[in-house]
């Protein structure tokens, strides 16, 4: 029956947790994701607030979980384009990407990347690594296969029409140039859209520095540079050779220019002097903030004992980085109009978190609107915060708004229920 097929768009935390519930539930699902591997955002993390739990052992049970469900067929590299029909008979098109490489025969031993002669800069890693142009993102990506870059690829965008460097690396017929992209059409009865967030581009707001000064992060660079399986092998290493004695962390960038604040920034900044203190434990940290959204009587614990192991916490309403010779410095004015100016060897940029850049396509094919921050709008805020103004439409995660893991997974769980109630 149509009406027991469900489209979840976003293989993030919260697109994983809502399809596993309606599959156990015995429904059909088609999880559809514009990346080449599952997971989301969270798989960037190596730790997640407030109990510092290893987010990789977190959600590696659950991709697992996903891509061996019978009842749920994951779509990767793919995308909604166009949806009609109603609550009950949606009818969807999905233009799904050609990977190049058989997830069937390939078993993910990576002979297939040295031979690549194109290096690039590797986007999961925040370009902070070169990868080839056949490539998987991470380190224990799920699935564990690489996929071919085709504007990268000498074979697929002209430059070079008979390399074949990977495919005669590969010893198990994986590399499958003659794969095509494809449009694939679906009958659901309801959809359930977790398309995660993006963050807010620093680089538009000089006063910071980024771009500029080497030393300069943004708070998912730093993610990465701390983490086992990142550029670095969680060493923290300047982009400028020197040890890290003092580090500035800064909140709500982005937060005036967008509206809104995101209410996780805070948390994550701090887990950031975490990190720092865990890697330098004599390290000088000062977090740079407006104000501070610390809800929750394990955050507050978290933000307690940061500040019993030194953490210095600067309010301001006006801040500015300027740097020399790779010394950066930080000058705050804080509400009373006076000034400070704080020495560091690194300053990390904590964005606003903003919805994806095709957050807008994507509303116009499924025909619901989006608020005035660019999130997909709900019915109500408070009272109905996943039901889309739409019927048979749910909106859950970050894709409603930012929130942490436990809220999306929350949403995730009462949005199964409501397709549950409305198809059963």
């Amino acid at each position: 029956m149509e009406q027991q097929n469900v489209l979840v768009i976003g293989a993030g935390v919260a697109g994983m947790e809502a399809s596993l519930i309606l599959a156990e539930a015995g429904l059909n699902v088609h999880l559809v994701e514009k990346e080449s591997l599952i997971g989301g955002q969270t798989i960037k993390f190596e730790e997640v607030y407030p109990n510092m739990e290893c987010a990789t052992c977190m959600i590696a049970p659950q991709q697992q979980d996903v891509l061996q469900n019978d009842r749920i067929n994951v779509s990767l590299l793919s995308k909604v384009q166009s949806v009609e029909g109603s609550a009950g008979n949606f009818k969807v098109q999905v233009k799904k990407k050609a990977r190049y490489v058989s997830l069937i025969n390939c078993i993910g031993c990576g002979a297939c990347y040295e031979p690549c002669p194109v290096s690039l800069g590797n986007a999961f890693e925040e370009r902070m690594s070169q990868k080839k142009a056949i490539a998987v993102a991470c380190p224990g990506a799920l699935p564990n296969a690489p996929a071919i870059d085709p504007e990268a690829c000498l074979r697929l965008n002209g430059k070079k029409k008979d390399c074949s460097a990977c495919q005669e690396a590969c010893g198990f017929d994986a590399i499958d140039f003659s794969q095509k992209d494809e449009t694939v059409e679906l009958n659901v009865g309801a959809i359930i859209v977790a398309t995660g967030f993006d963050q807010f581009d620093v680089s538009t707001l000089p006063q910071y520095g980024y771009g500029k000064h080497p030393n300069v992060y943004t708070a998912m660079e730093f993610e990465r540079l701390y983490a086992q399986n990142g550029p670095t092998e969680g060493e923290l290493t300047l982009r400028q050779d020197k040890p890290i004695k003092s580090v500035g962390i800064i909140h709500c960038v982005g937060r005036k220019q967008e509206g809104y604040c995101s209410g996780v920034c805070c948390m994550y900044s701090m887990k950031f002097a975490y990190f720092i203190k865990d890697k330098v434990p004599d390290a000088d940290i000062h977090e740079f903030h407006t104000d501070l959204c610390i809800p929750g009587k394990s955050h507050q614990k978290f933000y307690n004992e940061l500040k019993d192991k030194g953490v210095h916490f600067c309010r301001f309403e006006d801040i500015k980085v300027s740097g020399q010779n790779g010394n950066l410095q930080v000058r705050s004015t804080n509400s009373d109009g006076k000034e400070k100016s704080t020495d560091t060897d690194m300053v990390i940029l904590s964005p606003a978190l903003t919805p994806p850049p095709d957050a807008e396509i994507l509303a116009k094919s499924l025909g619901i609107p989006q608020d005035s921050t660019g999130f997909f709008s709900t019915q109500n805020q408070k009272l109905n915060p996943i039901d889309s103004e739409k019927e048979g439409i749910y909106v859950i995660g970050c894709a409603e708004g930012p929130k942490d893991i436990s809220e999306s997974v929350s949403q995730a769980e009462a949005a199964a229920g409501r397709v549950l109630s409305f198809l059963q």
